[in-house]
């Protein structure tokens, strides 16, 4: 099969073609546009006349339109399809027919594969093409007589490449020119006509095959994508280290809670969350997310976390916890912006005590279903200063579940984030089941899966109602203190009747009479009535717990051995498993000490 007739249908050769039959019938053009300066008429936009091989006149405007040579170099018109593919680094492979019947492949290709004997089929002789899964595609292109082209496709030499298959057509009329390398006619092939494309009117289709060798590209994309991978991952391992590795157990309540990354396009945030028990039955629950992504936000998120842990432990109300944080992420970073919500729970009220700085707003579920906001106002996100945050409450009674969650749980571009808000509440509304099972069923209602854009975080809290057996291990006994010299036996009294009915051993009896009768005559010496003496036990612990109207809060300190007084709180703070003091919203402090119980 002779070459010049298929290159003849190759894109640039009809207007080579064309170029020549101008040459032969209008020669005074030619001359005319070898002057340097012409008065003739211009030539015509298409014409694309550039002088002879070898001329030293050219039209200027021919050089834009890369048609003109060179001087001293031969015309582009002079050269043929082979030569230039011939010469060329990328692979390049002719085939026609049905069959895929190779007609040609250059240097490049055969240095690449091997050289391809001409007449065989691609199936057969070249298996590269299988390799690059390249054959149903050139199937395709000369059914449709429309290009075609993949990306990076990898050979099992271990090179990539890219490859464009471009269909031909070779009309039966170049049969009629002969074998000795003239180029034939002009292709019949039309651009606009589709019944002229893939197998031609009277001709027969083949398909050019292109492919450019991008294995260094591939590489190299590849490495970046491993770095990612690698950075994300440390993003993720950080991220996940500085969240609570086991979430604390409060007595009264039952947790639950589960943080996601986002997906692979998406970096890791700054989400997180935390459980603090604070002592005497109360528990302090966390959420915050950190503006940003990547292991800064991490980072940023894991000294705010600690942070709010050490103010946690002062026992601070929650808009005095914010209003240190506040001040302490414009410290850590001016430019990084947090947003928390901190809430106390005090089984003695039923109800959250919180304080939002920026965060979206605490969910709390009746026993019944109903779905309550917390509707207080929020300060502004943490970092930005100037603000004096205050706090809130929402009853959180026996039988219901409070939800606290970070924005990826609601958030979505398509939607405003009130409407994930009230999405979020009828899913809650409809979740039953442990703490652990609600925060999946969220997850699942909400539609966060492993490819999510953003990372989420969420804190289920239960606030059981217990009956029967389980409602035995819970009690309350309370006696207010007048003063006077027989406040002290009488609370020691008192503590011993309801010990002993709560069926406590003799030893832990006696423990927690010496307990209140050191925090009562403590609170006689140095607080102002009201005073109020309060016993709880619950399934682990049992907890003592005194209140007065003075705010001083009293520390432990070494008593010289003349002094007689100053050894209340020690006693009670080596006798006692732990022991603390705060302040009450009153305007009082309470001070309280704990035992475990046998188990």
């Amino acid at each position: 099969m002779n070459f010049t007739r298929w290159s003849a249908r190759l894109p640039g050769t009809q207007r080579r073609a064309a170029a020549r039959d101008d040459r032969s019938s209008v020669p005074s053009a030619r001359a005319e546009y070898a002057q340097p300066e012409t008065t003739g008429p211009r030539p015509p936009e298409g014409d694309t006349h550039s002088g002879t091989h070898g001329g030293t006149g050219h039209d200027p405007r021919d050089d834009s339109r890369g048609e003109a040579p060179r001087p001293g170099g031969p015309a582009l018109e002079d050269l043929s399809a082979r030569d230039i593919l011939g010469q060329l680094p990328a692979l390049v492979a002719l085939v026609y027919g049905p069959e895929h019947r190779i007609a040609y492949v250059n240097d490049a290709y055969a240095a690449a594969f091997g050289p391809r004997p001409a007449g065989a089929t691609a199936a057969e002789a070249m298996p590269e093409l299988d390799e690059l899964s390249l054959l149903p595609l050139m199937d395709q292109v000369l059914r449709s007589g429309t290009p075609r082209t993949v990306k990076s496709r990898k050979a099992r030499s271990g090179n990539s490449y890219t490859v464009t298959c471009t269909p031909v057509h070779r009309d039966r009329d170049d049969e009629a020119d002969g074998d000795n390398g003239a180029p034939g006619k002009q292709s019949r092939t039309s651009k606009g006509n589709k019944s002229n494309r893939g197998r031609g009117r009277g001709g027969e289709g083949g398909v050019l095959v292109y492919a450019a060798d991008v294995t260094d590209h591939a590489e190299a994309a590849e490495r970046l994508r491993a770095s990612e991978r690698r950075h994300r991952e440390t993003a993720v391992t950080l991220q996940r280290s500085l969240l609570p590795q086991e979430l604390e157990q409060p007595d009264d309540l039952r947790i639950a809670a589960t943080y996601q990354p986002g997906g692979t396009d998406a970096a890791v945030g700054g989400d997180w969350y935390d459980v603090i028990t604070l002592g005497a039955g109360r528990t302090a629950l966390v959420i915050g997310d950190v503006m940003g992504r990547g292991v800064r936000a991490a980072a940023v998120m894991g000294q705010l976390r600690t942070a709010v842990r050490a103010y946690a432990r002062l026992d601070l109300p929650p808009h005095e916890v914010l209003q240190l944080l506040d001040g302490l992420a414009a410290e850590i970073d001016a430019s990084q912006i947090a947003t928390c919500a901190y809430a106390v729970h005090d089984p003695n009220e039923g109800r959250l005590v919180y304080s939002s700085a920026g965060h979206l707003p605490i969910l709390v579920c009746d026993e019944d279903g109903t779905v309550h906001r917390a509707e207080d106002p929020t300060g502004p996100p943490l970092g930005t200063g100037g603000w004096i945050h205050t706090s809130g409450t929402i009853p959180l009674p026996p039988g219901s579940t409070a939800v606290l969650y970070t924005d990826g749980l609601v958030e979505r571009r398509s939607e405003d984030i009130d409407e994930g808000v009230a999405a979020l509440e009828r899913a809650l509304s409809g979740a039953k089941g442990s703490p652990q099972v609600v925060c999946d069923r969220l997850i699942r209602s909400l539609g966060v899966t492993a490819e999510h854009d953003d990372d989420v975080a969420v804190l289920v809290v239960q606030h059981p109602a217990r009956s029967g057996a389980d409602a035995e291990l819970f009690h309350n006994a309370s006696l207010d203190l007048l003063g006077g010299i027989e406040a002290a036996p009488r609370a020691r009294a008192f503590a011993t009747g309801v010990l002993t009915s709560w069926r406590f051993p003799v030893e832990l009896c006696d423990l927690g009479v010496l307990a209140a009768g050191e925090l009562v005559a403590n609170s006689l010496k140095h607080g102002t009535p009201p005073m109020r003496l309060g016993l709880r036990r619950t399934d682990r612990r049992l907890i003592i717990e005194v209140t007065d109207g003075d705010d001083h809060l009293p520390r432990r300190r070494r008593a010289d051995p003349a002094d007689e007084a100053g050894r209340g709180i020690s006693i009670v703070a080596t006798i006692a498993s732990s022991w603390g003091s705060r302040r009450t919203p009153g305007g009082g402090k309470a001070v309280w000490c704990e035992f475990a119980l046998p188990q």
